[in-house]
């Protein structure tokens, strides 16, 4: 008899111990919650975005020819100046029609050097034959000379004047060749000068479209570049809260790769049309510094400040819950917890704008490790 109400009791014993253990190890801590009070001052109102690092001006650098790439100075993710030289590209046999065209330039200058010494000899030739004919033209009348003689000077003259105008007309013939083979010249050099291909811009290569001894069309692409001056961040905004985003305003950027680290930007452009089908608008944030290095396409999350409110009420933005569908905070009351309506006036990125609170109400911190509360329950402090 004896033993069993020693039984008895080392059971009760071990219930109360399990009991006092589970009031102390996990009532109490689930039930205990910590609270903060309400802060006054002021909110910067807030629409948030979804994007992509994207640029406003982006260079697709082109084969210009048709012809094989012989090599490419540059790789993505490098940076390059204006003016750099990109891609050389096979000439084929054009720098051999380029020779070709300068010796032609150059025998045409030497056709014409030597038809106008010529010229200048036979001007002189004719100065002489002329004095000639003149004289014997005289002695003939004086019957001093006969008309044989006359006749031959007169033939040297014209012969002389013949060879003057056909000399001539060399020299023009060689002043068109040197144009032409000069245009030729050029039309060859501009032609050999589209092998090459150099940035128009200091940038940032993001993609190489081709390879080295790849053959490629004309107008192929083989490099893309971008501005860095231009880089934005192409946000998508509900069109249900774009109507206050202006052109200007400050926003924070998020970049996936940053882990949380916020960047300063403003608001770049806003796209004059929405999507139809997502019922979003484009608005285009610029950073204020580009970071270094950047990623085409990244994913980042955009915060517009569109509106400032000074002196209100402001709670952490973790601490509205809904109930209802109406927006609330718990405040503890006693030992009690107890759900207060409030409206918001202001969505700010960490905190947000309220009424239907005071500065003196105790706002209770929920924590995972808490209970779900419950209107009335009581709650540890």
């Amino acid at each position: 008899m004896i033993s069993k109400i020693v039984k008895y009791l080392i059971v009760i014993a071990i219930v109360a111990a399990g009991g006092y253990l589970f009031y102390k190890k996990v009532y109490i801590p689930k039930t205990t919650y910590t609270t903060i009070t309400p802060q006054k001052g002021d909110i910067s109102e807030q629409v948030f975005g979804i994007g992509n690092v994207g640029a406003k001006n982006t260079y697709l650098i082109n084969a210009g020819v048709g012809s094989k790439i012989l090599s490419i100075l540059t790789d993505e993710g490098r940076w390059v100046k204006k003016g750099d030289l990109l891609v050389t590209m096979d000439e084929v046999d054009l720098p051999k029609l380029l020779e070709q065209s300068k010796i032609s330039v150059q025998k045409a200058e030497f056709a014409l050097k030597a038809s106008q010494k010529r010229l200048k000899g036979l001007i002189a030739q004719k100065d002489l034959a002329y004095k000639t004919y003149i004289r014997y033209k005289k002695l003939k009348n004086q019957s001093f000379a006969s008309q044989a003689e006359y006749d031959k000077a007169k033939a040297d003259l014209n012969e002389i004047i013949s060879q003057i105008d056909v000399t001539k007309a060399e020299i023009e013939s060689a002043k068109a060749e040197i144009d032409r083979a000069k245009k030729s010249v050029e039309a060859l050099e501009v032609k050999i000068s589209k092998y090459k291909i150099y940035s128009p811009v200091d940038g940032f290569v993001i993609s190489k479209e081709a390879e080295t001894a790849q053959d490629v069309l004309p107008n192929q692409a083989i490099l893309k570049i971008v501005d860095p001056k231009t880089v934005w961040v192409k946000t998508y905004i509900d069109e249900k809260i774009s109507g206050g985003v202006k052109v200007g305003q400050k926003a924070t950027i998020a970049l996936r790769s940053q882990n949380g680290k916020k960047l300063n930007g403003y608001v770049k452009r806003i796209v004059t049309q929405s999507d139809p089908v997502t019922l979003e608008r484009e608005v285009d944030v610029a950073f204020d510094k580009v970071p270094i290095p950047f990623y085409i396409n990244e994913q980042a999350q955009v915060v517009i400040s569109t509106k400032k409110f000074s002196d209100v009420i402001k709670v952490p933005a973790n601490l509205i819950v809904y109930k209802d569908e109406k927006a609330g905070v718990w405040v503890a009351k006693g030992d009690k917890a107890h759900f207060q309506k409030i409206e918001i006036i202001a969505r700010g990125e960490d905190f947000v704008g309220v009424k239907g609170i005071s500065l003196n109400d105790k706002l209770i911190k929920i924590s995972p490790n808490n209970k779900p509360l419950k209107e009335g329950m009581r709650i540890h402090l």
